[in-house]
């Protein structure tokens, strides 16, 4: 899957507590945001179906 690269400003509170939920689930930063926006976009119907893993044990091998 191709990605794109962006700026995110974010509270540091919010990384923070991102940080420490990517780290329970063994994932990096980057790929704990995509998970929670591909789950958030999910839930709310706004994401192709085909395009949405929901493996979390592959979601914890990308980077």
């Amino acid at each position: 899957m191709k990605r794109k690269s962006f700026p995110l400003r974010v509270h540091p509170d919010i990384l923070e507590a991102m940080q420490k939920w990517a780290n329970d689930d063994l994932r990096s930063i980057n790929a704990q945001i995509e998970f929670v926006l591909r789950e958030s976009l999910a839930s709310a119907d706004r994401l192709d179906r085909s395009l949405y893993s929901t493996s979390a044990h592959a979601e914890k091998r990308e980077d």
